[in-house]
């Protein structure tokens, strides 16, 4: 009986294989079937995250291949906090080049390199600085901003000029929020702040910060750490109040937080995407070769609606980025 691919990854990841021998050796496997909704994957990382783990764009589509992802984002990364080596807009820019079919380019500005520090004066220059820097890259072919992660309180003076600029050229910003990257606390304050002041910005949350909040009781130590599973949600999480109140946050379900928010509680995740369904988007936070995606297998568990499938896997990226139906 011939392996499935899904299967035979599992065994190559298992026996050690890497990198080009991993791709190589999946290609040759059985295709998976034939999807009827493609993914776009809003969340891709291109370089190496890890030393010797180093994703390319080629590797990159290769995997898109085997998981029938159509188009992925890739995000770069430049802020001190949020890598330890950068991820230049230019290795998007230059995957874009090489794969346009297959390639979304974000750009990703850290505030403190643009604008000076707190003060209100320096509000129309800093402002204004970081809108032409945006509209380089826009022309370039970038449709977002991230992924946004620095070491500055989420709604500090410096990052509102950022999202006054993001919300001035038409850019979706997509960030990451833990106890350490644009940190807030229980309840999300800081983050609901953003969304009072740019309500026709939309924002992506990602990570651990984020997607602790889907549980009521969740604390500041759960904003540094993923939660054990199973672990029930408590009623009336941060997410649910504010995605009902502010329709520009959107939630990126890729990585540990959201794959792990959804099946830390199978039966309230559910529930959760179908309630959000129009603000929810798929991703994988795929950095590096070998790395598992639970994220394919979690979610075809669900049995979700075709429509909410269609909406979570590709429907809100193109309404959001501005993206032609393939």
């Amino acid at each position: 009986m011939k392996q499935s691919r899904r299967s035979f990854l599992k065994t190559a990841v298992a026996a050690g294989l890497a990198g080009q021998g991993l791709i190589d050796a999946v290609a040759a496997a059985e295709p998976l079937p034939d999807r009827k909704i493609k993914y776009i994957d809003i969340h891709t990382h291109l370089g190496a995250f890890f030393h010797s783990q180093e994703l390319t764009a080629e590797l990159l589509v290769r995997f898109m291949d085997q998981h029938q992802v159509e188009r992925a984002c890739v995000l770069p990364l430049v802020s001190p906090e949020s890598a330890p080596i950068p991820q230049p807009v230019s290795t998007a820019l230059k995957a874009y080049h090489d794969f346009p079919e297959r390639i979304i380019p974000f750009c990703v500005v850290d505030p403190r390199a643009a604008t000076a520090p707190g003060q209100r004066q320096g509000h129309v220059a800093g402002v204004k600085g970081i809108v032409d820097l945006l509209k380089r890259y826009q022309d370039a072919g970038c449709r977002g901003l991230g992924e946004h992660k620095t070491g500055l309180p989420f709604d500090a003076p410096q990052q509102m000029y950022l999202y006054e600029a993001c919300d001035t050229v038409g850019f979706p910003i997509l960030f990451h929020l833990d106890d350490i990257r644009n940190p807030d606390t229980p309840g999300l304050p800081r983050l609901e702040a953003v969304l009072k002041a740019f309500p026709q910005l939309p924002l992506i949350g990602h990570a651990a910060g984020f997607w602790a909040s889907i549980s009521g009781d969740a604390t500041i130590e759960d904003f540094g750490r993923y939660p054990d599973i199973p672990l029930p949600v408590a009623p009336d999480g941060a997410l649910d109040r504010l995605m009902k109140k502010y329709p520009n946050l959107y939630g990126d379900l890729s990585e540990p937080g959201g794959e792990k928010a959804i099946a830390r509680d199978l039966t309230f995740g559910r529930e959760f995407i179908i309630r959000h369904a129009d603000q929810l988007l798929f991703g994988t936070d795929v950095l590096m070769p070998n790395q598992k995606i639970p994220q394919f297998e979690l979610l075809d568990s669900l049995n979700l609606p075709e429509d909410v499938q269609y909406k979570i896997y590709r429907g809100n990226a193109i309404k959001l980025l501005k993206l032609e139906e393939a």
